[in-house]
């Protein structure tokens, strides 16, 4: 058995389908969680995690122990893919996410959690790429500055700038309040204009 995320990635290589298959069982929420909050669908963020998957049966021989960890190994290629996936979609805009189903207590909680979580996501794609993926990296995937540094393939010092600055984007987005308008951008997100 093998216990560490290394161990699995050095037996994925030498062919063992039983530690891709643990290795994907542990590792592909984390996958999927990124893709999702960088490219604001579900379905994109399936195909990146598959794509990810894919990946990594090509290519477990040239992860280097010690470079960095698995994780962000196994997000700077979801990064990847996930960039590729927003430039595509350049002029389709993201679709309007609703609560996420479970079981329900309250119906008017759930549909103010609904809200929130809607308006969270909608603020989160309103940011520049390289704002949201240092948020989505460090906040909310929990990675240290130079886990997601080694994700997003920059210096530690950029990581640290661009989470700062993508923090208070996101901050600022959410204090002004009601979405008001949408328009589109360049880099293929939304953007929303607020009223205050």
């Amino acid at each position: 058995m093998h216990d560490s995320d290394e161990e699995l990635i050095a037996a994925v290589a030498a062919g063992d389908r039983d530690a891709f298959a643990a290795l994907y069982r542990r590792r592909r929420p984390d996958v999927y969680r990124f893709a999702l909050h960088m490219t604001g669908a579900p379905a994109a963020a399936e195909d990146v995690a598959q794509d990810v998957f894919l990946a990594v049966i090509r290519e477990a021989r040239r992860y280097t122990p010690g470079r960095s960890g698995v994780v962000p190994w196994l997000l700077g290629i979801a990064r990847n893919l996930a960039l590729r996936r927003i430039t595509e979609r350049r002029h389709e805009p993201l679709p309007d996410q609703g609560f996420e189903p479970g079981v329900v207590v309250d119906p008017a909680e759930a549909v103010a959690r609904g809200q929130e979580i809607a308006t969270l996501r909608a603020a989160l794609a309103a940011l520049p790429v390289a704002y949201r993926e240092a948020v989505v990296l460090c906040d909310l995937q929990e990675l240290s500055y130079q886990e997601a540094a080694d994700a997003a393939g920059c210096a530690i010092g950029t990581i640290r700038s661009r989470l700062h600055r993508g923090r208070g984007l996101l901050a600022d987005t959410l204090r002004k309040g009601r979405w008001s308008e949408t328009t589109s951008r360049p880099n293929g997100m939304s953007r929303t204009r607020f009223a205050g």
